[in-house]
C-alpha cells in the first residue's frame, strides 16, 4: 500500500478548490488542514471539503502535515514558502514559485540548508498531451527543433475574476502568471534557455471589473499587459512568445514547433490534455496517437463546459511519491527558479530593450510515461 503524505494548504481563494477537489485522485496525497490569513474563509473551505482549518501558525506546527502548499498571491510566495522551509516541512508553491531570481536563489540556500524539498506549479507540463510531444521530440519525429511559436492572447482577467486586482499589479501580467505554463512546457521539451529579449507595454492604464461585488469598479494596471518575447535556448533553437491581455480576437496556435524534419502542433499548456498534431516536410498534419496516458482524459469542464483533462496535484503528487522513494521530483526548485529567470528577464529586457543572458540553467524533467503516471493515481 502506497504511504500516504500528510497536505496542508495555506491559502483558501479560488485556487484551493481545485487543489482540494483533484487531490483525492492522488494515492500519495491526504489533504488534512488549510489556513488562510482570514480565519472565516479557512473555516468555511475547511468546512467545504472536510478539513481541518487551522492558523498559519498552528498549520506550520502541525505534526501530522509533512508537505505544504502554498496558495496565496503571488508577492507573498517568497515570504510563505520560506515559513514552511524554516518548520522544517517540505513546500510546494502555485506559480509564480517567487518573483525574483534573488528570491528563489534564497529559497534553494535554505532548503539546501534544511534537507527538505521545493516543488512549484505549473504541472501541466506532466499532461498526456505534453508528454506525448515530448515523446514524438525524443523519438526524433520532427528531427532537431530549430525554432517554434507560442502565444496566450486575450482581454484579461477583469471580466471574470471577482478581484482582479493582483493580474495587474508588479507580480501580475501575462508574463508572471501564465507564462510559467509555457516556458516550463519548453524547457521540458527542448532544454534550458541561454537568453531573451522583448519589447512590452501596457495598452490600457485601468481594468473595469465585470464580474462579482465589486463589477464596475476600476483597478490600476501597473504592470506591462502586451508582450512580444525572442526565446534563444541552450540547444539553438529560437522560439518567439506573445502574451497579452490587450488582445480581443487572435487566430494563433497556442504553441507550435519546428524541426528540422517537420512541425509539432501543441495544445493550449495551460491544460493536461489536447491533441498534438505532426506535419512532415510535406506540409499535411495528422493526429498522433495519444498512448492511452491517464492524464489525457477528459474528467472535467471547464467554464465554458468544454470537457477538460484536469489533473492539478499531479506535480504535488509527484513530489510526495519522489519523497518517499528517494529520487528527484519533476516539478523542481532547479526547474521552477530557472523559469522565474526566464520570465523576469523577459520583462528587463522589455525596459531595456536589451539581450539578458541567463545566469541559471536546469536539467530537462525526466519524461512520465502512461505506466508511471498510471502509478500515481488511485
Amino acid at each position: 500500500m502506497s504511504k500516504k503524505t500528510g497536505i496542508g494548504i495555506i491559502g483558501c481563494g479560488n485556487i484551493s478548490t481545485a487543489y482540494l477537489e483533484l487531490a483525492p485522485l492522488f494515492k500519495s496525497l491526504d489533504v488534512r488542514a488549510v489556513a488562510d490569513i482570514d480565519p472565516d474563509v479557512a473555516q468555511t473551505r475547511a468546512a467545504e471539503f472536510g478539513v481541518r482549518a487551522e492558523t498559519v501558525a498552528g498549520l506550520l506546527a502541525a505534526d501530522d502535515v509533512e508537505i505544504i502548499v502554498n496558495l496565496t498571491i503571488p508577492a507573498a510566495h517568497f515570504e510563505v514558502t520560506k515559513s514552511i522551509l524554516e518548520a522544517g516541512k517540505h513546500a510546494y508553491s502555485e506559480k509564480p514559485y517567487v518573483l525574483s531570481l534573488e528570491d528563489g536563489e534564497a529559497l534553494r540556500a535554505l532548503a539546501t540548508e534544511k534537507g527538505l524539498r521545493v516543488g512549484s506549479a505549473p504541472d501541466t507540463f506532466l499532461g498526456g498531451a505534453h508528454q506525448l510531444a515530448r515523446a514524438a521530440l525524443d523519438e526524433g519525429k520532427i528531427g532537431r527543433v530549430v525554432g517554434g511559436t507560442c502565444h496566450v492572447m486575450s482581454r484579461g482577467m477583469e471580466a471574470w475574476h471577482p478581484n482582479p486586482d493582483f493580474f495587474f499589479q508588479p507580480g501580475g501580467g501575462p508574463i508572471l502568471d501564465l507564462g510559467p505554463y509555457y516556458i516550463t512546457n519548453l524547457v521540458q521539451l527542448i532544454g534550458p534557455v541561454k537568453s531573451v529579449s522583448a519589447a512590452a507595454t501596457a495598452s490600457f492604464s485601468t481594468r473595469r471589473i465585470g464580474n462579482g461585488l465589486r463589477e464596475g469598479e476600476t483597478v490600476p494596471v501597473t504592470t506591462p499587459t502586451n508582450i512580444h518575447a525572442i526565446l534563444e535556448f541552450a540547444s539553438g533553437a529560437i522560439v518567439t512568445l506573445g502574451a497579452s491581455w490587450d488582445v480581443a480576437a487572435h487566430r494563433h496556435e497556442n504553441m507550435e514547433l519546428y524541426g528540422s524534419e517537420g512541425s509539432l502542433y501543441l495544445p493550449d499548456p495551460n491544460f493536461f490534455g489536447g491533441d498534438v498534431l505532426l506535419a512532415r516536410s510535406e506540409g499535411k498534419a495528422s493526429k498522433l496517437d495519444g498512448r492511452n496516458h491517464p492524464f489525457s482524459f477528459n474528467n472535467t469542464q471547464d467554464g465554458q463546459d468544454t470537457p477538460r483533462a484536469n489533473y492539478r496535484c499531479a506535480g504535488l503528487a509527484e513530489m510526495a511519491s519522489s519523497i518517499t522513494e528517494g529520487r528527484a521530483h519533476r516539478c523542481s526548485l532547479e526547474l521552477a527558479t530557472h523559469v522565474v529567470e526566464v520570465m523576469t528577464g523577459i520583462l528587463d529586457a522589455g525596459e531595456t530593450r536589451q539581450w539578458v543572458d541567463m545566469t541559471t540553467t536546469c536539467e530537462q524533467p525526466a519524461a512520465i510515461g502512461p505506466d508511471e503516471a498510471r502509478a500515481l493515481l488511485v
